[in-house]
């Protein structure tokens, strides 16, 4: 068996993986025939649409695809057939989806919008639903946009407190991150993490590695969203491998955003060599055009790793999960049952 062939069976979790932007060219197609004249219906023109110029750029064109969802029934059709792509061509049997309910959701002083009650049912509607149909376990992580400062801020803290769900897991941090200090939301981790919600913020994408550094004494980060500039302070280095803080490394989002120049100088096998657990994923795969398979693919090579390396990465994600130990337990399971198949 070929390495393609061999991750494109693997068992795999899926950690650092947006809601919205899993949304194929067929979920988009279909949310631009139901919302006409925000996005381009036909499929070649959603691909141009997506060839994003700059970080800002995308921001822009991932809020675009937001603005296509208006009510319970898209968010219920999304999730589901999100979730379908997963399970049927990625093999994820477990995966943390980011979800960012401030744009989605009704707002007091607003006409339009979901109401956060029907928003959360058609998400658990669409989960139990997968796991039903799929056999994938869905569990949430709510992010503030920090762009939208600290409005955003405490309205998903709200979401994310005054009416939680079993499945949501997470807090996390999302949006550009110039000119958005992540001091000003320690209020809101600090408040997630007291109702037992994890610490996932974003860090050192398109910053410098104080960013980070910021995230993880200011936020209590167990998790840091790509980190990529980590690469760059070996003192960072050093205290994510002590510590256990797995870096969520998404190698084709950090070069179509432009954070990092080529892929040959991805610093994943820096964070390799350094100690630092890694964990492997796509981001907004439908996007930037990958997959979580081609981020397999990608890390392999940038790694030069044979069958039995990418099934450790593979391991490595279910370990940094925040899946139930049972669940952990049976994924793992079902890797070394694969391997040695």
């Amino acid at each position: 068996m070929d390495l393609s062939s061999f991750i494109a069976g693997l068992p795999k979790a899926e950690l650092h993986v947006h809601h919205v932007g899993s949304a194929s060219p067929a979920i988009v197609s279909e949310l631009a025939m139901r919302h006409p004249g925000v996005v381009p219906v036909d499929t070649e023109e959603l691909r141009r649409f997506f060839e994003f110029r700059d970080f800002a750029h995308f921001v822009d064109v991932y809020l675009a695809v937001v603005s296509l969802i208006r009510t319970d029934d898209d968010v219920r059709y999304l999730t589901y057939e999100v979730a379908r792509e997963l399970a049927t061509t990625q093999h994820v049997k477990y995966a943390e989806l980011t979800c960012t309910p401030y744009t989605s959701v009704l707002p007091d002083d607003q006409d339009h919008g979901i109401p956060i009650e029907a928003y959360t049912e058609a998400l658990e509607d669409a989960r139990i639903a997968a796991e039903r149909d799929f056999g994938i376990v869905l569990r949430w992580i709510y992010d503030i946009p920090g762009e939208s400062g600290m409005p955003a801020a405490d309205a998903t803290l709200s979401f994310a407190t005054n009416h939680r769900v079993d499945a949501l897991i997470g807090f996390g941090l999302g949006g550009p991150e110039i000119g958005v200090a992540r001091a000003q939301f320690k209020p809101h981790f600090d408040a997630a993490r007291r109702v037992g919600l994890h610490s996932v913020p974003h860090a050192g994408e398109t910053t410098g590695p104080e960013t980070v550094w910021d995230a993880l004494r200011l936020l209590g980060a167990e998790r840091i969203g790509h980190g990529t500039s980590a690469a760059q302070d070996s003192a960072l280095l050093e205290y994510l491998a002590a510590h256990d803080v797995p870096l969520e490394v998404c190698p084709s989002s950090n070069i179509a955003t432009k954070a990092v120049a080529a892929l040959e100088e991805h610093p994943i096998a820096t964070f390799r060599d350094a100690g630092v657990t890694i964990t492997v994923n796509s981001d907004d795969p439908s996007m930037f055009g990958t997959s979580l398979n081609q981020e397999y693919e990608i890390a392999a090579r940038l790694l030069d790793l044979d069958a039995d390396g990418i099934a450790d990465l593979a391991r490595a994600a279910v370990r940094a999960s925040f899946a139930e130990p049972e669940a952990k337990a049976a994924l793992l399971r079902d890797i070394e049952h694969y391997c040695r198949a």
